[in-house]
């Protein structure tokens, strides 16, 4: 902290909050803002979300008895502020750095964390879990959780409702909607939410307030008076959470400390079995002018000028993955009327808003619902088009039942460009592309590849185009490419036909990903040692270029190879087809480098990289330790 905040400066946790009168609540939630915003100008990341429930959080610590009440953020990324209020705030210009805060909440950081959240749409899950183990446990501890617009689109929000509808245990759903999550909120429940706030009752007046008070004293008891009557019939934007079984309230101003107060006070004491939903609208971006006027409320940022509001700009003049892969899907679309553009709330993360304002009929963003973009993608391929869906790998993960029973037990080809493969630097473990290759390669009728570099990227892309027999995949990290030219889109690959990148002796090293400029990195310096290794580009992890590995396995005594994944790999594939064919009887050394069985926290890429021992360093010494070795791998049984 670096300014001499009134009364900032001696919150340390909520229960210094409670100390406050309204007024001190109003300047502490000012200082909370502008805290945040210094905060994130210095370190970068999410901005918008957590400004717009800076309100909404203050009052929560004020109202509950955190943490014994256990308050869970849907998605984390709204959660700075709640950061700052308990006992973190002295560490607030550490986020995403390595060591640092994370940019999510996180169970181990903090016990105001209960549950960790970097994914969306698992809050009411999670919040009624402990709801329910508090009752078997006869603990009266609230449990809230506060999960946003967008994060209500996804299925598992409907499925956690339904139980809690059903479960007669007292839970309280916030329900923050600022219609927008990352992009603007797309589908029903967008138009659901935007006609109970457009219509006649909007509860932000003070006179207002004061019957949803009076509702939620008289609402559980045995009779109902005229303010209950009011709302119930008033309210008809609350049918559907009625319907659930929820006693819902709402739309309230979330920025409206008097009301909030009012209404998270009522629902406190109030003694109810079942869920209760507050709906709140606020603004994404509140209280910061050029977040307020972003497109994108400023979701996530880099580093910034508060003065000025401009974020620091990538001094490379290279283009980024996400980009060559949207403008080079782009200029197939201009010639194939059947390619189609599927995104799950991402369209800026994936690129897909490129193709949008090309193609805007034939791009489709469902909203955070993976699981529903696989299946319909699959419908899509079952009529001859092409559809291709975008999603990061570790969202992807979210609808593997989909991909497995939907795609490829069809073999359908949907085409799956996996985003931020490998370590994604400042978002951490949560949002690691780090198991999409065994996740896919382990499935029947898959062809899996994996981009080395941009120009690697466009080909594979070119080569997708025409795969119309089965699904196919091809990933790519986050991040700028390495700088090389771009091949036109006529440009293919046979499928399952790696690729020789340079021709040594004794040892050959097999790139399975990005990995591979740190690989011609270790070439060098080993070359300077004397050691001259062959270097193989696989392209395929499925179909395997099994004539390749059969020709470099006989030609070589050491073979290792390496990639951005975890174990059950290309590795694993690799090693099964040379134990199958008895090459490793020949005295033929292999070894596999892939990510390491534990989760890494959030850091540099290349910081991350060097702990999972996949930077040149860490490949140079396992060629030589290989090299000085006498064990020789046996076959398995």
């Amino acid at each position: 902290m670096n300014k001499n905040y009134k009364i900032l400066n001696n919150i340390n946790f909520p229960s210094d909050i409670k100390k406050l009168n309204i007024s001190e609540l109003k300047i502490l939630s000012n200082e909370v803002r502008q805290e945040m915003i210094d905060a994130v100008s210095e370190t970068g990341g999410h901005l918008g979300a957590g400004l717009g429930v800076v309100e909404l959080t203050v009052a929560l610590h004020y109202i509950f008895n955190t943490p014994n009440d256990k308050l869970i953020w849907d998605v984390g990324h709204q959660s700075y502020p709640h950061k700052i209020l308990t006992g973190r705030k002295d560490k607030i210009r550490t986020l995403r750095k390595g060591g640092g805060l994370s940019g999510f909440t996180k169970r181990s950081e903090s016990e105001y964390d209960p549950f960790g959240a970097a994914h969306s749409s698992t809050s009411i899950s999670s919040a009624l879990g402990i709801a329910v183990a508090n009752k078997l446990s006869n603990k009266s501890d609230d449990v809230i959780a506060v999960i946003g617009d967008g994060a209500i689109s996804a299925g598992m929000a409907y499925e956690a409702m339904n139980n809690a509808g059903s479960s007669k245990t007292k839970l309280i759903v916030i329900l923050n909607d600022n219609d927008m999550s990352i992009a603007k909120p797309v589908g029903a429940m967008r138009t659901y939410l935007a006609k109970i706030f457009s219509g006649k009752i909007y509860f932000s007046l003070r006179e207002t307030v004061k019957l949803i008070i009076s509702a939620f004293s008289k609402r559980f008891s045995k009779k109902a008076g005229k303010a209950e009557d009011f709302l119930r019939s008033a309210v008809t934007g609350g049918t559907l959470f009625n319907s659930m079984g929820f006693y819902y309230v709402g739309p309230i101003d979330g920025h409206d400390i008097d009301a909030l107060i009012s209404v998270l006070k009522n629902a406190k004491e109030v003694n109810h079995d079942g869920p209760i939903m507050i709906h709140i609208k606020t603004e994404k971006g509140k209280g910061y002018r050029f977040a307020e006027q972003s497109e994108d409320k400023y979701h996530g940022v880099t580093k910034f000028n508060v003065n000025t509001g401009v974020q620091e700009k990538s001094k490379s003049n290279i283009p980024s993955y996400t980009k060559v892969f949207a403008n080079t899907l782009v200029k197939h679309a201009e010639k194939d009327s059947k390619i189609i553009g599927i995104t799950a709330a991402m369209p800026s993360g994936t690129g897909m808003d490129i193709f949008a304002n090309k193609f805007p009929s034939r791009m489709f963003d469902v909203g955070i619902a993976e699981q529903h973009a696989v299946t319909f993608a699959a419908g899509l391929a079952t009529e001859g088009y092409k559809p291709y869906a975008a999603i990061y790998s570790t969202f992807l993960q979210r609808a593997y039942d989909q991909v497995v029973h939907d795609v490829a037990i069809q073999s359908l080809p949907v085409r799956f460009a996996i985003d931020r493969a490998g370590l994604v630097g400042a978002d951490g473990s949560t949002h690691a592309g780090s198991f999409d290759i065994t996740y896919l390669s382990t499935l029947p009728n898959f062809v899996v590849m994996a981009a080395s570099d941009e120009s690697e990227l466009v080909k594979m892309i070119n080569t997708s185009v025409d795969i119309n027999d089965r699904p196919s995949a091809f990933r790519y990290p986050r991040g700028n490419g390495i700088g090389v030219e771009l091949p036109s889109i006529g440009e293919k690959i046979e499928i399952g036909k790696g690729r020789v990148i340079k021709e040594g002796k004794k040892v050959a090293l097999i790139n399975f990903g990005a990995r591979l400029k740190e690989c011609l990195i270790t070439g060098e310096s080993l070359s300077k040692k004397g050691i001259n290794i062959s270097l193989i580009d696989a392209r395929f992890c499925k179909p395997l270029d099994e004539n390749l590995m059969w020709q470099i396995a006989n030609d070589h005594e050491i073979v290792i190879s390496i990639e951005e994944g975890s174990i059950g790999g290309f590795g694993s594939h690799l090693g099964q087809f040379l134990n199958e064919k008895n090459l490793l009887d020949n005295n033929l050394k292999f070894r596999s480098m892939f990510l390491p069985d534990r989760f890494i926290d959030h850091d540099k890429p290349e910081t991350m990289y060097k702990f999972a021992g996949l930077d040149s360093l860490n490949i140079e010494t396992k060629i030589l330790d290989t090299l000085n070795s006498k064990v020789i791998v046996k076959k398995s049984n």
